[in-house]
């Protein structure tokens, strides 16, 4: 008779905005019991998903599930790369990033059903300043909103949302020297983000062609923009075609050395942290064993028709705004060349 494979649930009762006290009867019902034997942990306080999954792995088990969002598939995830244990994912969070780019379906019987089937693959992660990420890390704006999101005492996209409409335009973009294998780059930026996975979360694709096979990040640049520019910045983001924006810069690299000017907030798939002027990312390739779909190798989510319609929109509101920018100062060197002549200077 074939052994069966150890599984433990670390489920976070206080993660995204529903309860999940009838998740423990639902797993026991759906998990295929001929090949799991199984048990379900509450986590307790910050970190203690991390503390479960380390005994988890000193103790073998095959697979460990975290239940919750993108924090705690971190605090899972960090505690058992580079082992034979494999993650599993039942998303409850508000966001969910890593489980959207990697289809796992938000219905948590669902997401059992994928658990059931197991197909375990070897997958990149991320690591700034010796902190591991899955799906994203940054610094600048998205750091910055992610500590107001932190100190919001509520969760959502809706709280999201409000801070960066009431943050947003606010925000002073920074100056840094990006170093990856090519050489050195000065950017004024409004963020820098290190992409492992596509999204944030809620579908906000930051890197739209960004997968987790590679053994390398995605590395995207905001410049300086104007609330004019706003809209269509939000539309790509939804509509995962930010790359294709003319105030987005990307790039590839395995590491990269970034200086800034001054200490700051980073965040690693959305919790944030204070940290020096130097910050320093790279990929672990294939570090990570995860529970993925088999049915599904890329995100079905074709782009929105409404938001072609609005990114369209805006478009051509911008190349008309930059056509009269280009005669006004046309306009303005003219002038100047004919005053010069009129008073001989």
């Amino acid at each position: 008779m074939k052994k069966k494979s150890s599984i433990v649930f670390i489920l976070n009762p206080h993660s995204g905005t529903q309860s999940k006290m009838q998740l423990p009867a639902l797993i026991d019902s759906t998990l295929n019991k001929e090949k799991f034997c199984h048990k379900v942990l509450f986590t307790e306080y910050p970190g203690h998903a991390a503390d479960i999954a380390k005994q988890c792995v000193d103790a073998n088990t095959d697979i460990v599930v975290a239940v919750g969002g993108d924090g705690t598939i971190n605090e899972v995830a960090r505690s058992i790369v580079h082992t034979q244990t494999a993650l599993g994912i039942i998303p409850c969070g508000s966001g969910n990033g890593l489980a959207r780019h990697l289809c796992i379906p938000l219905d948590p019987r669902k997401a059992i059903d994928i658990i059931n089937n197991c197909k375990i693959e070897a997958l990149d992660y991320g690591v700034i300043n010796n902190l591991p990420f899955f799906c994203t890390c940054g610094m600048g704006f998205d750091a910055f909103i992610s500590l107001k999101f932190a100190e919001a005492g509520k969760r959502g996209p809706i709280t999201y949302i409000e801070n960066v409409l009431r943050e947003g335009l606010k925000y002073k973009p920074e100056t840094y020297e990006v170093e990856d294998e090519t050489g050195t780059k000065k950017y004024k930026a409004y963020l820098i983000a290190c992409a492992n996975a596509s999204q944030y979360g809620n579908n906000a694709y930051i890197a739209p062609k960004a997968t987790m096979t590679d053994g390398l990040m995605d590395v995207i640049v905001m410049e300086p923009f104007t609330a004019f520019d706003a809209p269509q910045i939000s539309i790509d983001l939804m509509n995962r075609t930010l790359d294709m924006n003319s105030k987005i810069k990307t790039f590839r690299a395995k590491s990269i050395h970034i200086h800034r000017s001054k200490p700051g907030a980073i965040h690693f798939d959305g919790d944030p942290i204070m940290t020096g002027s130097d910050i320093d990312v790279h990929i672990e390739a294939q570090g990570i064993r995860i529970i993925t779909n088999p049915d599904e190798t890329e995100d079905p989510r074709q782009p929105n028709q409404m938001l072609n319609a609005f990114s369209i929109f805006f478009n051509n509101i911008n190349n008309v705004r930059e056509d009269i920018e280009k005669q006004g100062r046309r306009i303005q060197a003219i002038n100047k060349a004919l005053l010069r002549k009129l008073t001989g200077n």
